[in-house]
């Protein structure tokens, strides 16, 4: 299958993220056209040669109304650490905005020509900022503003990375342990750890190391874009690697100051994956569906419910996690917060699952996403259930009469 591997040996962000990936494809400078045709309101991206410890790479620059963000008053480690509001780019007002989800929305929806999938992902990835936003500052996502993270070069970063992996459609994307950094940040608030409130949250469930560089090498964007793409943490597994990408950061360190894209092909094979189970009788739906979401959005793969008889003949559930072997310390520490279990079980079990990929195709109901699995001797082909519910609705149909309309234009 198509794996794309990322090495966060030096921490990510979003502009890092953007330059890596744009070194994957066939013709950069093509793309680069690309973005810079998407309207976003005073945005123009730049790429740029760069070298760090003997290693050359790319620089990625966003310019707002013809100017650079991201400058030595910043803070952070990275050239575009303007996407949390602990940075010092404070003192740039002329060029941030303080929008809430609903205002980006706007943004993404109605001033970019965006395919609906990328937009759903850029949206997606906003999502789980506001959400770690809304913790830190103890107040509802509905209230959240982003301050530096809503502003048009942090939109950039974020539709720029969502861009560039539709375009290259990895079948599996594999990350390294995150290095954070370590020390402190000097923000709006005050003096704060590395790694800061906001990145800390994100990166629940991922695994994630310091070290000896002071500074905070991996932002809010970065790790949100992780959340959002990764599909498991790890070593880098067996592939034959076509393509090498090397997205620079701005600041010099003993080591080179970048994010390291792989891409290749991995063959076909089973999944070392771990299963966690408890059972429990005394928790409502509400708080079991609640749990559940909470397991998903911190890396589990799968998650699911079985009924069971229990002792005193009680009715109870078995709550079952299906996750890697680096992400099960974070999936027990979220199933004892969020459920009334006393103990978790836990199995080494192996996954076998197809090669997948979603394509948009155009149909005139619209854009719609398909996902096709294949592998093993078999290829199959699915209508995304957003898409299809969409068309159902608009249309006064079934889901089987959507389909069969949609179907039937292929």
């Amino acid at each position: 299958m198509k794996t794309l591997y990322l090495d966060c040996g030096m921490g990510t962000a979003g502009d890092m993220l953007t330059a890596a990936l744009l070194e994957l494809l066939p013709d950069p400078a093509s793309f680069l056209e690309k973005l810079n045709a998407l309207g976003i309101p005073g945005v123009t991206f730049e790429k740029e040669p760069c070298e760090k410890c003997g290693i050359v790479g790319t620089h990625v620059s966003v310019r707002v109304h013809g100017e650079e963000e991201g400058g030595e008053a910043h803070g952070h480690a990275h050239e575009h650490s303007h996407d949390h509001d602990h940075d010092h780019s404070h003192e740039h007002h002329h060029h941030h905005y303080h929008s809430g989800l609903e205002e980006i929305r706007h943004i993404v929806t109605d001033h970019m020509a965006l395919p609906k999938a990328v937009a759903d992902d850029v949206m997606q990835v906003y999502q789980v900022i506001a959400e770690a936003e809304s913790r830190v500052h103890g107040k509802p996502v509905s209230q959240v503003h982003f301050h530096e993270v809503g502003a048009m070069d942090a939109i950039a970063d974020i539709t720029a990375v969502c861009l560039l992996m539709n375009e290259i459609k990895p079948d599996e994307v594999v990350a390294s342990p995150v290095h954070v950094g370590s020390g402190q940040v000097t923000c709006a608030h005050g003096v704060l750890p590395v790694p800061a409130p906001a990145t800390a949250l994100i990166l629940q469930g991922v695994p994630i190391y310091g070290g000896e560089i002071k500074g905070e090498l991996c932002t809010p964007t970065g790790a949100a874009l992780l959340k959002r793409f990764v599909t498991r943490f790890g070593p880098m597994p067996a592939m034959t690697v076509e393509k090498i990408g090397y997205g620079m950061g701005k600041k010099d360190f003993s080591a080179a100051n970048c994010v390291r894209a792989l891409l290749g092909e991995t063959a076909e094979e089973a999944e070392a994956m771990v299963e966690l189970a408890c059972n429990v009788d005394d928790m409502t739906a509400e708080e079991l569906g609640f749990a559940m979401e909470r397991l998903l959005d911190g890396g589990a793969n799968e998650v699911y419910t079985v009924p069971v008889g229990m002792k005193k003949s009680r009715p109870g559930t078995l709550l079952r996690v299906i996750c890697s072997n680096q992400a099960a310390p974070g999936m027990v520490r979220l199933l004892y917060r969020h459920t009334s279990t006393i103990g978790v079980r836990e199995t080494a079990i192996k996954r076998y699952v197809l090669d997948r990929k979603i394509e948009p195709v155009d149909t005139t109901y619209g854009e719609v996403r398909v996902k096709t699995s294949a592998g093993y001797g078999v290829t199959r082909r699915k209508i995304e259930y957003d898409d299809l519910a969409r068309i159902a609705r608009e249309n006064g149909l079934s889901l089987a009469e959507a389909r069969k309309l949609i179907e039937g234009q292929g």
